[in-house]
């Protein structure tokens, strides 16, 4: 399973649309202010994630979501089906290349011509930008996750830290999973959880690798340096305390891997 870096955005304009959002997605939608960006998902009525994406706000009347994984068609037509009488208008705009821009600050947004500039610390993430992959080993080693094709859907907000990402609020009010999400916050009880691996060699985002012949870790984004490969990977809890119990643990066929960074819920 390959994973698609070229930039899906949604665009939500319209009188409703902060409340349109508000209702369906995951983050307080509310907090953002013209300019900014931040992570966000939509779920399922069971709780797991359809979308990951990066919201920003346009105007007091307009946001644009990037998607971080998926289809941004597929998304404006499942979004369509709760607008009712809701002033909003949903549209995904034509695909386009990503690119690394100059540092800007975390969570600052700005337009550029039909082009859009987002804030990620050291670099920003631009779309429309002439396509390099630059941005992908510093978002991967801070964590911030990109959904293969194949994962939509299979994964709750703790296994992809969303809640350290601010992703997920559970003051809002209601939206499509938030009891779920609520009931994991408050009560614990999820095991698996996001780390950044070193693989022995170079696979592709959504590969699903075994371990002692059970299915216990998703690779999400896969990078390969010059040194090494580096990947996020969601892991079952008891795995991997094997895997930390040896520098290099075996998994699959001829695969090892290393744990060097982990993240809570």
């Amino acid at each position: 399973m390959t994973t698609d870096y070229s930039a899906q955005t949604l665009l939500i304009e319209g009188a409703d649309a902060v409340a349109f959002a508000q209702a369906q997605f995951s983050s307080d939608v509310r907090l953002l202010k013209v300019g900014q960006w931040q992570f966000s998902a939509w779920l399922d009525a069971k709780g797991r994630v359809l979308a990951l994406i990066q919201l920003a706000r346009l105007a007091d009347d307009a946001l644009l979501a990037l998607l971080r994984g998926g289809d941004a068609a597929s998304l404006a037509q499942s979004l369509q089906r709760f607008v009712f009488r809701s002033k909003v208008k949903l549209t995904a705009q034509t695909p386009r290349h990503l690119g690394t821009g100059p540092a800007l600050e975390s969570y600052a947004f700005d337009s550029e011509g039909d082009g859009y500039v987002f804030g990620c610390g050291t670099h920003s993430l631009v779309v429309g930008a002439a396509a390099d992959d630059a941005w992908r080993l510093p978002q991967l080693q801070a964590g911030w996750p990109w959904l293969p094709g194949n994962l939509p859907g299979e994964l709750l907000p703790p296994a992809i830290s969303l809640e350290r990402l601010q992703a997920v609020a559970f003051d809002k009010g209601c939206y499509p999973g938030q009891e779920i999400a609520a009931r994991l916050h408050f009560r614990g009880g999820h095991k698996r959880h996001m780390h950044c691996v070193v693989l022995s060699q170079p696979l592709t985002g959504g590969t699903l690798l075994r371990h002692g012949g059970k299915e216990a870790i998703h690779l999400l984004d896969v990078v390969v340096g010059e040194t090494d490969v580096q990947a996020l990977a969601v892991i079952d809890d008891d795995v991997v305390k094997l895997l930390e119990s040896d520098a290099m643990n075996g998994v699959d066929e001829g695969i090892s891997l290393r744990i060097t960074a982990n993240w809570p819920a």
